[in-house]
């Protein structure tokens, strides 16, 4: 059945570095994490005053956040979603297109919808004259929309004490009116409010600098969700229990990443100090639910890094959304 999403698009009138666990500076990812976005937004509204819930939750959960093609503000938006990690492999007549597959990490909605119905993409070839780098789309996009630069820089010692030390920064730059977009559920009140602080404060790393500000704007797509006991996350996942991370891992054909999530303190004067850290579930991961359904669901919980045993000073809690938006997709 056809079901209706809330988008918010993020257009970076900068470029936007975005680090990694490494903290490697010569490498950006390409999406900013659900629960990176979401502890931004709450120290938005922390800064303007808003009184943030005593649970972290701000009233809605939201994707992480995804590339879209525009040309112009009266084009419309080609929107990305990321490969699930687990799909039906094609027959190729030609092994020369297995390299080109192989490099697709983005479908457009057309595609996604498809895949997600579990229908075999590129079976025998078909399709792969749609590939356009890592994305994947029948519309027209220009295959560098979503570009990276690594540009030479230098860090000075406050008191110039040592000498100066070069390094190498990667930035991702977008064309035209694209960027980057999330989908939302739930009331969007406090949401509309955190993001016009945070399009002047800036997402990413360097923002002193003027990396990751943006203008932003809002739309709707529709999505034909199938009906199936297996769900995908759109969002960084952390399981509210190990009864139901045991249920949802309990089958064969489950697939999915994680990574380590944490990151420095950002209010003052905590600025050196790091977070804890916790494990949670990436974006396109697939799991086994106990009923079948073709409705959006919310999973997972809200967790508190604050690194209170070893840094007793911090008073307030320091929230980490694995909340997540999941959607039904057939396997």
């Amino acid at each position: 059945m056809k079901t209706k999403f809330k988008i918010y698009k993020l257009h970076f009138t900068t470029p936007l570095h975005i680090g990694d666990e490494r903290d490697d500076y010569s490498i950006s990812l390409k999406t900013v994490q659900s629960d990176a976005m979401y502890a931004a937004l709450t120290s938005c509204l922390a800064k303007v005053g808003k009184e943030i819930p005593t649970d972290g939750d701000l009233g809605f959960t939201i994707s992480s956040l995804f590339p879209y093609y525009q040309k112009s503000e009266t084009d419309n938006p080609v929107y990305f979603f990321p490969k699930l990690l687990k799909q039906k492999l094609p027959k190729l007549e030609e092994i020369g297109n297995a390299k080109k597959i192989k490099k697709v990490g983005w479908l457009d909605v057309e595609y996604f919808e498809k895949l997600i119905a579990g229908v075999t993409l590129f079976e025998n070839g078909q399709d792969v004259q749609h590939i356009k780098g890592e994305f994947l789309t029948c519309s027209a996009i220009e295959n560098d929309f979503m570009s990276s630069q690594v540009s030479q820089r230098v860090t000075v010692s406050r008191d110039f004490s040592e000498e100066a030390k070069p390094f190498y920064m990667d930035r991702i730059y977008f064309k035209d009116q694209s960027g980057l977009f999330f989908v939302v559920q739930g009331d969007t009140k406090l949401l509309d409010g955190a993001l016009e602080v945070l399009k002047d404060e800036g997402i990413g790393t360097d923002r002193n600098i003027g990396n990751g500000f943006f203008s932003f704007s809002k739309d709707e797509i529709e999505l034909e969700l199938p009906a199936s006991d297996y769900v995908s996350n759109l969002s960084m996942f952390c399981p509210e229990s190990e009864t139901q991370l045991t249920e949802m891992l309990d089958d064969k054909d489950v697939t999915y990443d994680f990574t380590k999530r944490g990151g420095w303190i950002t209010t003052s004067p905590h600025n050196s100090i790091r977070k804890n850290t916790i494990h949670m579930f990436t974006p396109a991961s697939v799991f086994k639910v106990s009923e079948t359904s073709a409705k959006i669901d919310i999973k997972g919980m809200i967790v508190n890094l604050n690194p209170t045993q070893s840094y007793p000073g911090i008073a307030h809690p320091i929230w980490r959304n694995g909340k997540s938006i999941f959607i039904p997709v057939k396997i």
